[in-house]
C-alpha cells in the first residue's frame, strides 16, 4: 500500500519536550518575579547588604603585619587546661 509522495518526519521527542520545558515557570520563579515586580528597590538592597557586610578593600601591607603579629599560636589539644 502506498501512500503516495508523503515524507514522514519522525517525531523528535527532546525538540517536543525542549519547547515546552523553555515555556517553564515553576512556582519559585513565578514567586521572584512577583516579588520582584512588587518591589524593585529589593536587587538593590541586596547588593547594598553585601558590600556592607563582604565587600571590604584589601588590607594594607601594615595592617597585614599587625595582624600576623597579633595572632596567637594554637596548642595542639584545644580542650586541655593546661
Amino acid at each position: 500500500m502506498t501512500f503516495g509522495n508523503y515524507y514522514h518526519k519522525p517525531l523528535n521527542l527532546l525538540s517536543i519536550l525542549g519547547n515546552v520545558m523553555a515555556r517553564y515557570l515553576s512556582e519559585f520563579t513565578q514567586f521572584l518575579s512577583e516579588l520582584k515586580s512588587e518591589k524593585p528597590h529589593l536587587e538593590s538592597d541586596q547588593q547594598a547588604g553585601r558590600a556592607l557586610l563582604w565587600d571590604k578593600e584589601p588590607l594594607t601591607v601594615e595592617d597585614q603585619r599587625r595582624a600576623k603579629a597579633a595572632k596567637l599560636k594554637q596548642r595542639g589539644y584545644v580542650y586541655s587546661n593546661d
